[in-house]
This record gives C-alpha cells, structure tokens and sequence, in this order.
C-alpha cells in the first residue's frame, strides 16, 4: 500500500482532508460528499505514510453501523498490511466509554459486571422513583423527568449541582438522585451515565487521563455537529496536548437537538481551537445539481451558517415536482399511484423509494393507502427490533443471567411465562429481601438454600422452580457461548409455547425470538457480557431490513445517513413542515430547515414535495398555507402549479391479468384521473376580502372544486376560518 494508491480517486479536497498535518483539522461535509471514505483514507494514511501505530488512534462515530463500516473499509485499505491494524479502537461513543469505564472499574463506584439500562428500563426505574417520592405521575411525567435527567447529564450537571431555583426544580433534583441511587442498587447506569462517568473519571484522575492520552495520539470524530456537550469534553480530554483532533461533520445536518445533539460544538471547537485548519468537502456524489441547488436554496436561509457550494457532475436531471392535493387521502393517493406508475414503466423498482414526513402521525394516511391499493410497504423506524416485547423478554433473561442484581430484569421476566408469581408474591419478595439486608435475587437464592420465607407453599414452590433455572443458568455463563445460553432459556422456560397462540402475530413474534436467537450465534463464543453490552448499544439505523423491496416510509429524522433514487416529502405547510412548535423559536426553526436540508439531500435522481389544501391533525380538518420552504427553492429548479394536476397517461390497459400488482395499480390510478384541467382561481392566498356577514377578511387559500371556487378565508374579527364560495366574497383593495 502506497500514499499514491490510499489517495486514488480522491478529489482535491478530500486530499487535503486525508493529508492535513498534526493540530485541530475541521471537516465540513456537504451531504454526499464521502466523509466516511476521508475518515477511512485518514486512518489509512496515519498507519500506512505517518507510520501512526493503529493502537494510538481512536476513530469515534454515533452508530454500531458506521463503526462497523469505517472498519472494514480500512481493512479492505490495508488488506496486505496484516497486523497493521492491531489495536485500532473504532467504536460508537458509548461503546468507547462502556469499555474505558470496565477497564477502570477500581476508580469508580461501578463494578465490572455492571448493566447497561435500555430506554423502557430507564423508564422503569423512573416510575419506581416517583413512587418512592410519592409524586404523581400525572403531574409529573416520567418520560419528561427522565428527558430532563438525561438532559442534565448530557450537559455534565450532577445530582448536587443541579439548579434548584424554584419548588419544581427542587422535585427535578430530588426525582435526580434518587433516579440514580436506584440504578446504583440494581448495579446499572444508563447511556448517559457511560459519558458522563467516563468524562468524571478524566477529571477526577488526571494520571488516568495522561494514560488514555499517551495511548491514543489521534483522535477521529465522525457526525460531529450531532455531539453532545459530554462528548465533546470527552474528545477534548482525550487530544490533551497534542490537539490531534480530527473532526468531520456538518452542522446544516444537524437535526437531533431533541437527543442533546448540539451544532454549535462546531463553533466551539473553531473558538477552543483558533489554528484550527477548515477543510470544505462540497463536491457531492448522490444527487444531481437541481436537487442540490434546491436544498442550498433552503438551508441558505439559516443565519450565521458556513456557506458551502454543493456542486455535483451531474448537470441534467429531472426538475423537482411540487404538487398540491386536496387533503391527506389525495396526497397519499398520489404518493402510491405515481410509484406504481414509475415501477410499472420499469424506471425504478419498488424498494428506491422513499416517503419522509414531519412526524410519524402523517404515516397513517400513507399506510392506508398502500393497503388498500394492495401493495407492500416498509415502515422503517416506527418499532425497533430490540424494543420488541419478546426480544426486550429474553434480553432480561440474558441479562439477569449476567448481572445477578438486576432487579428491573427480574421484575420483568420472573413471571413470563406466567408460572404463579403475581404481584403479591413480588410484594412480599421485596418485603422479605430488605429484612434480609440484600437484594429480591439473593432473596431467592436464600429461599433456594433452605431458609425460613413468609411465603405460602405454593408460592414458595414456583419461586423455587424459577430460582433452581436461574442458578443453573448463572453456573454456565463462563462456560458458555451467548446462542448457547439462549437457547436453554427458551427451552426451559418454554417461552416459543408461550408465543405460540395461533396467530399470525403469535408467529412473527416466535420469528423475532429466533432471529434474535440467529444474532447471538453471529458473536461466536464471545463472553455474554460483550454480547449484552453490543446489543444494547445498537442504534435505530442498525436495526433497517436493508433487503426488503419496498417502498419506504420514514420520518425526515429517520432519514439521516440513507439515501433512495427517488423522495417524497409530504405534509409540506405550515405548522406540519415546519412544525408548529417552532413558529415562535428561531432557533427551532432553523433546525426546521435543516430537517428539510436533510431531506432534499438524501434523493439521487427524483424529488416529490407535496402539501394538502386541508389536513386533518388532531381530529380537526383544517386549511393550509404551503410551506416557506417550497418558496425558498429557486424557481427554476421545480416545476408544477399549485393547483397542479398530473394529466391522464396514454396507457393503454392491456393484459390486465397477466399484470403486476404494481402494474394494476398504475392502470387503475390513469383511469381514474380526469383530462379536465383546473380552472384559474379568482383569489390567491393573501388577497383582502370583505364577506356581508364576517366583514374583512385575508384569504388563506382557494381551489376550484367543480363548478364553484371554494376560498379559505380567515377573519380577524371573530368569525375565525371559513370556507366560503368565491361568490359570496368582494375583492378589497390591500
């Protein structure tokens, strides 16, 4: 491997990326423009030309995916390099952690086997500690305080420190500490806890820090506009003195603020870090120029950016479609007949596909129509494989295998199947637990022993039965493979039987336990610890079935990191797209535009924006103003009307019975639309009216439907919005 052949096919910028010297490096990454192959190439280069040992760099990313194929894109790189890579840390930031925090286990108040605790079983323990404190859960909400918990720690503020300032805050910070006395009683910390012990750890051991600085010389950041503020005074720590910190990212992408995500790490680095050399990378290899010109137009409206000039080789390419629809139905109706025309003319297949939205609300009308057009589609972020009851069940097997003081698991599964442990037998479980001074699990165990219980014969009998499984299990899980552990706890807890009720959701749910059962054989003879550990920190995008050939349906979020040939964005007015919430906050609404950002970029070849005259949200049917966004993309770049209609097709309706379903579906939709053009309407949104009966008015939107011309006219005076025929309506001067 040679420097010549590691920069091959790199443009200009990239090399200068691949090739910057020691100190800070920013990377500005423009949608599309390979910021995986110049992280990848960098590592490269380190070992290959700076004659970097892998073992001093660490390359952190978000997701067990992109980890997954950063690395093996740098071994394919070095692939006659054999052992070059020895010791290369590549991981998700709390993956990282989780492993530096085991490793350092004397220095804090964990132990080695410690838990990691998912989302629902944070939730969990939230709900026992507003129990404890006798708060009401209807007052105080437990997946708000947990949201405020997290955020706390994602800003490095401990229990101690928090701001208390008024009666509430006070509740926050009381719901804090015990939050995480309880999780410290189960043996277990939650994802957060993984940065913010590890970044408490460097600062409170300064000779453990120098140790973890002297391993690793150079430190990669991928997605960095999406850290957090522990991240990035972990990152920070870790560059120490030699500042060798390469970060790529793009704060116009940064869209999970609602996770803790904050782009202005981006500024902050360019402040900490004043020498810092600033790399553009604008050259996209996805989309063609309309599309990207489209979402420059968009997020040029976002103040105090880094300007970027995305340009692509691909000049021609199809102008981006707007088209207005009636309501959510004709929308949806739209969005599956134009796919089945495109799939039924062979220019794209059904999985190129996809359909992004605000919010996951908005699915349903699209999910509607795909079932009753008789077609599949794939939902793609809605329920997670690992969030799953059956999987999420034995998961708190595997886990309270490992961890014997996971109370939560035990919680969850020591009836499931039901074998005659209801919640008074738990009740007394606990009762009996404390006055033995130790933990529902050891409690068992003691009952297991011989030891005098409260407890009736038959309760006694099935805890016995349960406690003889689980001691058994716990002997072998040194010995062990994960597959292995799993598959005795399905056996003997005859947990596929318990699935199995004759349904057809009875099977998927037996099929999710064996595919579950297939990953744990993908880790070999790994340790259940580093299973458990791995599965656990699984993100959402790792979990997509990348083989299904469908069209996709996603929320602009889920969107992230994917691309599709063909995009339609739908819900595209305000107070959908952008989102109410962010009409009165700035800073929400450039997020806003990001998100939109974001969507326009992950198209290669085709975008579909659409918006509805009227959309029922919330059980109220309302008209729309179209969205600011579709007015932000250039003129010349989109095409349609806003009382566009698509024109009746020449197919013919041939073979009919020898047709695909998407085919059909196709046929069926061009015979259903008229040839008739809409008529030009009297009004337009913003013109002034005066109505006899409601006064002055501003017309908010007018479409022909039929014979007559329906406006959308608000009143300011106390009539609110009406739909009123243009007849009825005088023109006034504005």
């Amino acid at each position: 491997m040679t420097s010549s052949s590691i920069l091959a096919g790199l443009n200009p910028q990239q090399v200068e990326a691949v090739t910057a010297g020691d100190g800070p490096v920013l990377v500005l990454a423009g949608p599309g423009s390979g910021k995986t192959r110049v992280l990848t190439h960098r590592i490269a280069y380190l070992v290959e030309e700076r004659d970097i040992r892998a073992w001093h760099i660490m390359a952190v990313t978000f997701t067990n995916k992109a980890a997954r194929e950063m690395e093996n894109r740098v071994v394919r790189l070095l692939l006659d390099e054999s052992g070059k890579l020895d010791g290369l840390a590549i991981g998700t930031f709390h993956a990282i952690c989780a492993r530096i925090l085991r490793r350092e286990a004397d220095l804090t108040t964990l132990t080695r086997d410690y838990a990691i605790f998912d989302t629902s079983d944070q939730l969990a323990v939230m709900k026992q500690t507003l129990g404890d404190l006798n708060l009401d859960v209807k007052k105080y909400n437990p997946r708000g305080m947990l949201s405020n918990v997290s955020s706390a720690k994602n800003e490095l503020i401990t229990p101690e420190d928090y701001p208390a300032n008024d009666y509430r805050a006070e509740v926050m910070r009381r719901v804090y500490i015990q939050y995480n006395n309880l999780l410290r009683a189960n043996n277990a910390r939650d994802f957060d806890d993984l940065l913010m012990h590890t970044a408490q750890l460097f600062q409170d051991h300064p000779d453990v820090l120098a140790r973890y600085q002297q391993r690793y010389y150079h430190i990669l950041v991928d997605e960095f506009q999406d850290t957090n503020m522990a991240q990035y005074v972990l990152v920070k720590l870790l560059a120490g003195q030699r500042r060798n910190l390469f970060a790529v990212g793009d704060p116009d992408q940064s869209i999970y603020a609602f996770r803790g995500a904050d782009y202005r790490n981006v500024q902050r680095f360019r402040e900490d870090y004043s020498d810092t050399q600033l790399i553009l990378l604008e050259q996209n290899y996805r989309s063609h120029q309309a599309i990207l010109d489209a979402a420059t137009g968009v997020i040029n409206q976002n103040p105090g950016r880094i300007q970027k000039e995305l340009f692509s080789q691909r000049k021609d390419g199809a102008l981006l479609m707007v088209y207005e629809a009636y309501n959510e139905d004709d929308e949806a109706r739209y969005v599956v007949d134009t796919i089945a025309e495109l799939v039924a003319r062979n220019k794209y297949h059904p999985g190129e596909f996809a359909i992004m939205y605000r919010t996951n609300a908005q699915s349903r009308a699209i999910e509607d129509a795909f079932i009753r057009a008789g077609l599949p589609y794939r939902l793609i972020g809605a329920t997670r494989f690992y969030a799953r009851r059956e999987v999420k069940d034995v998961m708190a097997y595997m886990r309270l295998i490992h961890n014997p003081d996971d109370n939560v698991g035990l919680q969850r599964i020591v009836n499931v199947p039901p074998r005659g442990i209801g919640k008074k037998t738990l009740e007394t479980l606990d009762d009996w637990a404390h006055e033995l001074g130790t933990t529902p699990i050891q409690a068992l165990f003691a009952l297991l022993d011989g030891f005098d219980s409260p407890f009736s014969a038959r309760a006694r009998r099935a805890l016995i039965t349960f406690a003889e499984m689980l001691r058994a299990w716990q002997a072998t899980k040194d010995d062990l493979p994960p597959a292995e552990i799993l598959t005795n706890v399905l056996k003997q807890t005859r947990y596929l039987d318990y699935l199995d009720d004759g349904t057809p959701e009875g099977d998927s749910r037996i099929e999710n336990v064996l595919e579950l059962r297939t990953v744990a054989a993908s880790y070999g003879e790994v340790p259940l610890a580093t299973f458990l550990e791995e599965v656990s920190l699984v993100s959402d995008v790792d979990t997509h079935d990348d083989e299904a050939q469908a069209p996709n349906l996603l929320t602009l979020h889920a969107a992230k990191g994917l691309e599709f040939p063909v995009v339609f964005i739908v819900g595209l007015e305000e107070g959908v797209l952008p989102h109410i919430r962010s009409m009165d906050d700035p800073n929400q609404m450039q997020e806003e535009r990001r998100l939109m950002y974001v969507g326009l970029t992950r198209a290669k070849d085709r975008v579909y924006l659409i918006y509805a005259v009227r959309r029922a949200l919330y059980g109220d049917s309302r008209a729309n103003i179209p969205s600011r966004f579709l007015y932000d993309i250039p003129e010349e770049v989109r095409e349609g009307t806003l009382l566009g209609k698509r024109g009746q097709s020449d197919a013919a309706q041939q073979h009919y019975d020898t047709m695909t379903r998407w085919e059909r579906v196709a046929s069926g939709a061009r015979q259903r639309q008229s040839p008739r053009e809409y008529q030009r309407t009297r009004f337009k949104a913003g013109d002034c009216v005066w109505h006899q009966a409601f006064g002055e008015g501003v017309v908010v939107s007018s479409m022909v439907r039929g014979p007559v011309e329906e406006v959308d006219v608000l009143f300011p005076g106390g009539g609110g919005q009406k739909t009123i025929i243009a007849d009825f309506l005088k023109p006034m001067e504005s």
